[in-house]
């Protein structure tokens, strides 16, 4: 393997459908590769999409520090 993925892997890989992917692709929202019409994906790329989907949860004194900024 060259380590580039297809689509269906790349879906496989991030427990997605490959439709969704696809659509990840159409929106920019992911970073692919292009040789002709066909699209691959590496896993450093898929990494950094998990990473930047993280969403960080919300504690209290994170909410009471955000206040005091606005105010």
């Amino acid at each position: 393997m060259n380590g580039l993925m297809t689509t269906d892997e790349a879906a496989d890989y991030l427990a997605l459908s490959a439709r969704h992917v696809r659509r990840l692709v159409a929106e920019r929202r992911i970073a692919f590769r292009r040789f002709g019409t066909r699209v691959r994906f590496s896993l450093e790329d898929l990494n950094e999409y998990i990473e930047a989907s993280r969403v960080v949860p919300i504690t209290a004194s994170g909410v009471w520090r955000d206040l005091r900024e606005v105010s």
